[in-house]
């Protein structure tokens, strides 16, 4: 979107100069949440924003003197409707900060408006690489997926996986999933005997699990957005590949912890690396786990959360920084190189790329206490997003 592309939208939306300058005068810092609150993606959304909110709770309203307004939207998971609603946010309810972006196509969507606007845009869950060179006012508090599949194709390796098949949800994480790890997997000296892609929208993975039984490789290797796994787990066992000697290795998100205790039996054992889990055994995880679950009868926070809960984080120190000045690019600039202890451990938000550097874990699907867990079997420290260096 060129600037006046961009001053026509702002135009066609009606923004009045005294409602502009009415809000631009007040004394609150107003953050703009995009979600997907409905549609296939809900729990997405819920996730982000209940842990968003359960910072605000535990950290308070007030920052440098200024009381915290979070504005919520629901762009149904629909790129062009995440599109509008940020101009929206930005023009009508003149937001110091944009955040959320559930998936990636969003993320792409925002970031020429983030850029004209010079509004900070805290990306609190999509993980796609390339994500933060599309503006310069972007920033990841989330995780990319070749942090995490890189590390799960060298730990393949290293326990006598030799031959996968890939299987991932076809759309940029996916095709970064699917890249990477066989990049990094046949560097090793692995074979990728296929790669399939499955539809993003009402995927039907028998086929091609049938497919992958019949190409009978040592494990499937996965990705499939959170929320997905549940469908994934059923028909994997369906097909009978955990009986065929197939094992399953994924991405993080397909072992989702919001949804995992869902998932039965057919789960235990599959191994998958990630950045966070919530049976990660710290102080600070085991005080946002047991304030989440208070706060939401019992639910179990997921990656998201910890990606909402460390952006809000950021949000708030860099507000700090400032010692309240809302300018982006001041704020921009207070976001960059912060470090601090995270539920998932130790990360920073790299000054040069604006990405999030933090541990890669290794976990097993086990069964804790009569619930089934992402049990954390090795650590891979302060990694840094692969794709950047490519």
């Amino acid at each position: 979107m060129d600037k006046r592309h961009f001053l026509s939208a702002l135009a066609a939306l009606g923004l009045s100069c005294g409602a502009g300058n009415a809000l631009a005068q007040d004394n609150s810092f107003r953050i703009g949440l995009l979600l997907p609150l409905t549609g296939p993606f809900t729990s997405t959304g819920k996730q982000l924003e209940s842990a968003a909110r359960l910072y605000m709770a535990l950290h308070g309203s007030t920052v440098a003197g200024r009381k915290v307004v979070l504005i919520v939207r629901d762009d149904t998971g629909v790129p062009d409707i995440t599109k509008r609603l940020a101009q929206e946010l930005i023009v009508n309810e003149k937001v110091h900060v944009l955040a959320g972006f559930g998936l990636t196509p969003q993320a792409f969507a925002t970031a020429p408006i983030a850029t004209q606007a010079k509004t900070p845009m805290v990306v609190m869950s999509a993980a796609t690489s390339s994500i933060t060179n599309a503006s310069p006012y972007i920033v990841r508090s989330s995780f990319t997926v070749p942090q995490v599949v890189t590390a799960l194709a060298d730990w393949a390796w290293k326990n006598n996986i030799r031959k996968v098949v890939s299987l991932v949800t076809d759309y940029a994480p996916g095709v970064d999933s699917e890249k990477y790890f066989k990049d990094q997997f046949m560097a090793n000296g692995g074979t990728v005997i296929e790669t399939l892609r499955v539809p993003l929208r009402n995927p039907d993975f028998a086929p091609f699990l049938q497919k992958v039984r019949d190409l009978q490789p040592d494990a499937l290797f996965t990705f499939v957005p959170s929320g997905v796994g549940s469908a994934l787990m059923k028909q994997f066992a369906e097909r009978g590949l955990d009986k065929a000697g197939i094992r399953m290795i994924a991405e993080g998100s397909v072992t989702d912890d919001d949804l995992l205790n869902s998932m039965g039996d057919v789960a235990l054992g599959v191994v998958t690396a990630h950045h966070y889990s919530a049976a990660h055994d710290s102080a600070v995880n085991q005080k946002f786990v047991e304030a989440y679950q208070k706060a939401y009868n019992g639910a179990r926070p997921n990656f998201m959360a910890v990606g909402a809960y460390d952006g809000m984080r950021v949000i708030y120190e860099a507000l700090k920084a400032t010692k309240g000045d809302t300018g982006g690019d001041a704020l921009l600039a207070a976001m960059k190189g912060q470090i601090f202890e995270s539920p998932r451990g130790p990360m920073y938000i790299d000054a040069q790329t604006r990405d999030v550097v933090h541990n890669i874990y290794i976990r097993r699907v086990e069964r804790r206490k009569g619930q089934l867990y992402n049990v954390e079997i090795s650590t891979l420290p302060d990694v840094k997003d692969p794709g950047k260096s490519r």
